[in-house]
């Protein structure tokens, strides 16, 4: 055999020996041999650090909390006063009887100027929106495609009623929030818009522009409040209205997309307290002002033991009131100055020498024990 076919053998034998054995390709990458960087941490690059963290959440902490503060909130709950005196052993039975004059007469008194757009929320307390199976009780399909008004999987127990599907299912919107508020400062109305409260991702997105309210709130048991489910025969593109045969429009019909306080409610809260946007006030309120407000008590929250408050509140660069951020950053930032002047302490009085093989433990006790 010559030199040149040992040679090609050879070759071959050694290819097959790479492409059999489970060595990786020799790369830096593999071999994790790649330039890095391995930061050593001294006591003064430590100290720092903390100190830096300290000097920048110290004053965003105090920002924070001064924006808070200067919010003016006015709270009132008024589950228990607007319930008449003669109901008050029975609440549930009077909070669902449908005859029953269910209309309340509150005072609101403004402590301190209230500069326009002011909030109006309501507050419900004990009330589980984050519910595993309250959550789920939807169907997303039905809300934004008109062609899938039929589909209700998920929806039960509120999914049909009278044999015929609800548009929408399910029990967050059977639950909808229906107390009402008008509000009067010197007997002049003052009123609510109720446009733009809803977010414009789910207006445009999760609830369709051709979807329509049908068989909401036609069962045995009402949960809250009605939506309007007429349904119109001609349909213009922009309106949504009905038109005689005169060309005048006759009726307005809402789409579940224009329908704000749904969107607004189906929106689950986190947490058993919550707060939901009702409308906006569009003028300042001045100091020593009396709000009357009339509102209808209609949603059941006796029968869980629950709250319902009224809230009128401004807003502030970091949105309403909430001490908890600014609290959170001025609690890291003093903690991370504490920890700085005590390792400063202990590094000036306790000084030790960096990379001291003496304090192994190994070298501690060299006998092993």
């Amino acid at each position: 055999m010559s030199s040149s076919s040992a040679a090609a053998f050879g070759s071959a034998d050694s290819t097959a020996a790479r492409r059999n054995t489970k060595r990786p390709k020799y790369s830096k990458f593999t071999q994790q041999e790649l330039p890095a960087c391995k930061p050593i941490l001294t006591p003064r690059a430590v100290i720092s650090v903390f100190l830096l963290v300290s000097v920048v959440f110290v004053p965003v902490g105090v920002a924070s909390l001064l924006a808070s503060r200067k919010v003016v909130e006015i709270i009132h709950r008024y589950d228990a006063e607007c319930i008449p005196q003669s109901n008050s052993s029975d609440k549930v039975a009077y909070i669902q009887n449908p005859s029953a004059d269910k209309t309340c007469n509150i005072t609101l008194n403004v402590h301190k100027h209230m500069k326009s757009p002011i909030h109006v929320y309501y507050q419900l307390d004990n009330f589980y929106q984050n519910h595993r199976r309250y959550v789920k009780s939807r169907n997303d399909e039905q809300l934004r495609d008109s062609e899938k008004w039929d589909s209700t999987s998920g929806c039960k127990p509120e999914d049909m009623a009278n044999g015929k599907p609800i548009v929408p299912c399910g029990l967050i919107a059977w639950s909808l929030f229906n107390d009402t508020y008008i509000f009067s400062r010197n007997n002049k109305n003052l009123t609510v818009n109720k446009k733009g409260i809803s977010w414009k991702s789910d207006r445009d997105h999760k609830f369709g522009k051709d979807v329509f309210p049908k068989n909401f709130q036609n069962g045995s048991i009402i949960g809250g409040a009605r939506l309007n489910d007429s349904i119109p025969f001609a349909v213009s593109n922009n309106y949504q209205c009905m038109y005689e045969i005169y060309g005048s429009p006759l009726f307005f019909y809402e789409q579940l997309s224009q329908q704000e306080d749904l969107i607004v409610w189906m929106r689950t809260a986190a947490l058993p307290t919550f707060r939901k946007l009702y409308g906006k006030i569009e003028v300042d309120l001045n100091e020593g002002d009396t709000i009357s407000v009339i509102l209808k008590n209609n949603y059941n929250t006796y029968s869980f033991s629950g709250k319902k408050k009224l809230v009128l509140s401004t807003t502030g660069w970091l949105g309403g009131k909430n001490d908890f951020l600014g609290i959170a950053y001025l609690t890291v930032g003093g903690l991370c100055f504490f920890l700085a002047m005590a390792f400063t302490i202990i590094y000036f009085v306790k000084p030790r020498q960096l990379g001291d093989p003496s304090y192994l433990s190994w070298n501690r006790n060299p006998g092993g024990h």
